[in-house]
């Protein structure tokens, strides 16, 4: 019966990570739109990407990916990889991707 306890476990804690993921990725995401719509287009890119970033824990940043675009509507994208039981040391080759989007705003 151990065994079987320990396999629950184990892919419980598995279900936990790949929900925290998906939680990390769709906040980075949210982020790094708002950070990009208060720039001028031409440093969007990069505060975007920045502040997307910022709050990620360091086994997720590793691999993340981020593109920020769109002028009008600003959208960011983020991608990260779900690590493996413990995160920091391998992941799996799929990814979990955030999207946000929100109006640019508008200087006067």
């Amino acid at each position: 019966m151990t065994p079987l306890i320990l396999l629950t476990l184990v892919l419980v804690w598995q279900a936990v990570l790949v929900g925290y993921t998906f939680t990390l990725a769709g906040n980075a995401a949210d982020e790094g739109v708002r950070a990009g719509t208060a720039v001028a287009p031409g440093e969007r890119s990069g505060v975007c990407r920045e502040a997307a970033l910022r709050d990620l824990p360091d086994a997720w940043r590793g691999g993340a990916g981020v593109e920020c675009g769109g002028s009008g509507f600003v959208t960011a994208d983020v991608s990260l990889r779900v690590p493996v039981l413990f995160p920091g040391l391998i992941g799996f080759p799929a990814t979990v991707k955030g999207h946000a989007g929100a109006v640019e705003e508008v200087k006067h």
